[in-house]
């Protein structure tokens, strides 16, 4: 499993980034001088630009390698980040994260069809939650130590610092390239358009409905996080450093027990985990809604990250069967799931008018729902 963390490490950078400026908007808004409103676009700008080229980068890996499309990511990745320590304004911030996003987009599912090429199916749940540990523990890190250290040396250098991490990883990967990419093992044997291949996955009705949890889901976690850190701001009163000691409990359940969930989701079924997921995050933020006291918001925190663990890995270990063009399936997955994430982060902004516990209240309703129904969507899923 050595190979998996390692690569994992790669997702792990981009997610840090990804969601390290969610506990800075209050800060960047008095430093630009603008509303915290106008600064929330940062966060979906990045992973809108994410998730619509996914459906470039992974179909290309099936064609030209997983090595070369993760290293070319990183390498743009790593300078678009360093390049935003230098912005003099909070537009020119959004229209960098935004290039960002782009640029980065290739690494996580090119990493979920690396795992596919080398893992069978009743096996997959453990590298996969292996990855998905990585990419909690991404967010939580980046929301938590982001706001830490940028309580200590100033958000620029927190940008410099990860841009620094991001080239170390790519260095790594490629000292151990030929350990992690089996050579020849890596291309496609299918030269099929890209678009038919689309066309092929969404052609059934089992992946239409997988991948719409996918991306009601991405939708709800992505747009609850990136307003947690304004919650504890607003509610509490908290400053950076403060906030980010509440949010460390986000993405610790999987980072701690991500192999392990994948484990019992190879072992019992994801038709009996996948409900739980869902409805465990709904009740999570229908509880922060009430605003209750801050050790146990910070307590629900670490429950809606679960939630997540519970659901979106054994998401992606099922569409990893929809095709053989492993590429063109992850793609449409990473496509979904980023775009959940830039339109949830995006709706909740739009609709922050109603306030901020009333929002919330929407957006667990909404999943509450979806995780009734998904008992019947997803019981074949064995």
């Amino acid at each position: 499993m050595l190979p998996v963390y390692i690569l994992s490490l790669a997702t792990f950078i981009v997610f840090f980034q990804g969601f390290m400026v969610a506990p800075l908007l209050p800060l960047l808004s008095e430093q630009f001088g603008t509303s915290a409103r106008h600064v929330s676009f940062i966060e979906p700008a990045y992973l809108l630009g994410y998730g619509l080229f996914t459906l470039v980068y992974a179909p290309l890996s099936d064609r030209f390698g997983r090595f070369r499309i993760v290293a070319f990511c990183l390498i743009i990745f790593s300078l678009l980040t360093l390049l935003t320590a230098f912005v003099r304004g909070v537009d020119q911030m959004i229209f960098l994260r935004l290039l960002t996003g782009i640029g980065a987009a290739g690494i996580a599912p090119t990493t979920i069809s690396w795992i596919s090429d080398g893992y069978p199916y009743e096996k997959r749940g453990h590298a996969l939650g292996i990855f998905f540990g990585n990419m909690a523990g991404g967010t939580a890190f980046g929301s938590s130590a982001g706001a830490l250290i940028t309580s200590v040396i100033g958000w620029q250098w927190l940008f410099i610092g990860v841009a620094g991490v991001a080239l170390l990883i790519f260095f790594l990967i490629v000292m151990y390239q030929k350990n992690i990419f089996k050579e020849g093992g890596e291309l496609a044997e299918s030269n099929d358009n890209i678009l038919l291949s689309f066309h092929g996955i969404l052609s059934s009705r089992r992946a239409r409905r997988t991948y719409f949890y996918v991306l009601l889901n991405g939708m709800f976690h992505g747009g609850i996080f990136a307003w947690l850190a304004y919650f504890f701001y607003k509610n509490y009163s908290l400053n950076e450093f403060q906030i980010g000691l509440a949010l460390l409990g986000y993405g610790i359940p999987g980072l701690l027990l991500g192999p392990l969930l994948g484990r019992l989701a190879d072992r019992y079924g994801r038709s009996r985990i996948i409900p739980l997921g869902l409805f465990l995050g709904s009740i999570t933020v229908l509880l922060l809604s009430q605003n209750l006291s801050l050790t146990a918001s910070c307590i629900i925190v670490a429950l809606l990250s679960l939630g997540f663990d519970l659901s979106h890995p054994l998401f992606a270990a099922i569409i990893t069967t929809f095709s053989s063009r492993k590429g063109a399936a992850t793609g449409l997955f990473a496509f979904f799931l980023f775009s959940g994430y830039g339109l949830g982060s995006l709706g909740l902004s739009l609709i922050i008018n109603v306030g901020l516990e009333r929002a919330f209240q929407l957006y667990g309703a909404g999943v509450l729902i979806a995780a009734v129904f998904s008992v019947f969507v997803f019981r074949n899923e064995r």
